[in-house]
């Protein structure tokens, strides 16, 4: 965009006359210049910007294919980057989308094992005590939030492993039994002991993926083990992403700090907004998008510079469905955001304003098509 351009579709917003296109194309803008870090917008152009991004998330979404820039201005200095955006945000030909149903997004779902066995639909229960087992009371409020209490008073606890599933499509938040609060993504599951904070070590396995807020301890070390490495805190927010269907596992670190291992081999310490990624067996630190790591959690999907098989990983574990490929699919990476909670032909429509795939969805069963 033009200088002129940019000036003329903000004066446009301001009176109530932007079309969606448009409005869609000032978030877009906004997006790509808030992701880089240009400090040379004047608060006023600022201020506007986060004015319209609260205005519109969720309610559209744009892909870029990566290579082409969203132009970055500085008005009020006369700095202006001229690059030709090569994304059309209106249909000028049909949509090749087809579909004979749609699919709703997930929901809070899950599924809590005790150590004696017994399963608990969490999704179905009531607020109030779900369980007690020898000096623990399991609790679930208004809310849905699972709750550990320990019984005062009690000599005898039990030290055996509770466990909560989340399936395809389902997520759910437990706060453990010492304080630590835990969010859990679609098709994930966290084992722990009823009594963890009263060993030495806090020791919890995860599959899939999960953000924490450890309760700070010094005395106990919370550990986080995925099979090929271990997370190692005292007190702090990360995430980490140990789908076994992805090429790496990713410890995103949010605040404080955390020691990220693998079993038997190298360790890392890690900084808030760093990311370790072991892949190969290679223990990597790199800066992280923090905004893309805790998307889900937030509520939305954010794609930085993915392609489509990795979009299409996250959107089967969200929508439960099952993805087909059919032609010389493109590799292009891909950037966009939408809430978790559109349904699936809104992003799929999404996707394909790109030019880049199209699709079929046919009951569960979503083809991607050249």
């Amino acid at each position: 965009m033009e200088k002129e351009q940019l000036k003329e579709l903000f004066k446009k917003y301001h009176e109530g006359k932007c079309t969606e296109e448009e409005k869609a194309l000032l978030e877009a803008w906004y997006l790509q210049f808030n992701e880089h870090d240009l400090d040379i917008t004047p608060r006023r152009i600022k201020a506007i910007g986060n004015r319209i991004f609260r205005e519109l998330p969720g309610n559209h979404m744009v892909f870029i294919k990566i290579g082409v820039k969203l132009a970055a201005a500085a008005i009020a200095i006369g700095i202006i980057v001229t690059i030709t955006l090569k994304l059309s945000l209106t249909q000028d030909k049909p949509s090749k989308l087809i579909y004979a149903n749609d699919i709703v997004p997930g929901t809070n779902k899950a599924v809590l094992t005790l150590s004696n066995g017994k399963k608990i639909n969490l999704s179905n229960a009531v607020a109030g005590q779900l369980a007690s087992q020898s000096g623990i009371r399991i609790l679930k409020t208004t809310s849905g939030l699972i709750i550990y209490k320990v019984v005062p008073n009690v000599g005898i606890l039990d030290n055996k492993s509770n466990n909560i599933t989340t399936p395809i499509g389902g997520q759910w938040q437990v706060i453990l039994p010492e304080g630590t609060k835990v969010w859990l993504n679609s098709a994930s599951s966290l084992t722990y002991p009823a009594t963890l904070g009263k060993q030495k070590d806090r020791i919890v396995q995860l599959n899939g993926e999960a953000y924490f807020e450890v309760a700070k301890d010094k005395l106990h070390p919370f550990i986080v083990n995925t099979g090929k490495q271990e997370v190692k805190v005292f007190g702090t927010h990360f995430n980490i992403n140990s789908y076994q269907d992805e090429p790496s596992l990713k410890t995103t670190l949010a605040e404080g700090a955390v020691s990220v291992s693998i079993i038997g081999g190298s360790s890392k310490l890690l900084k808030p907004g760093q990311q370790a990624i072991l892949k190969d067996g290679t223990l990597s630190v790199e800066n992280a998008n923090i905004e893309e790591a805790l998307a889900w959690k937030n509520g939305y999907f954010r794609f930085n510079d993915e392609n489509i098989q990795s979009i299409m990983r996250k959107l089967s574990r969200w929508y439960n469905i099952d993805v087909q490929y059919e032609g010389d699919i493109s590799n292009d990476g891909l950037n966009g955001k939408i809430s978790r909670f559109k349904n699936i032909s809104q992003v799929l429509k999404a996707l394909e304003a790109t030019k880049t795939v199209h699709f079929k969805v046919e009951g569960r069963r979503v083809t991607v098509l050249k």
